[in-house]
């Protein structure tokens, strides 16, 4: 099984469209919403993002809900 971090706001819609996915999928996931933790909010940033939906999947990230790229990280 996969290891995911999906970095989130309040505001963002394609956060839950990419959270909804991966639900749909089966897969479990760990949220960190930037708008409500400082914390999430910093390892963001010094992964050098300021936007959400970032997704981390076994440590590669992905910028957006991008899912043929969410497939092929799932899949490996």
């Amino acid at each position: 099984m996969a290891n995911v971090t999906v970095y989130t706001s309040n505001t963002c819609p394609y956060c839950v469209s990419a959270k909804d996915y991966l639900k749909e999928k089966g897969i479990d996931y760990v949220e960190k919403n930037v708008q409500t933790d400082k914390d999430a909010r910093k390892e963001l940033m010094s992964m050098g993002h300021m936007g959400v939906p970032v997704l981390v999947i076994d440590g590669e990230e992905i910028v957006g809900f991008d899912k043929e790229k969410i497939d092929e990280l799932l899949a490996k």
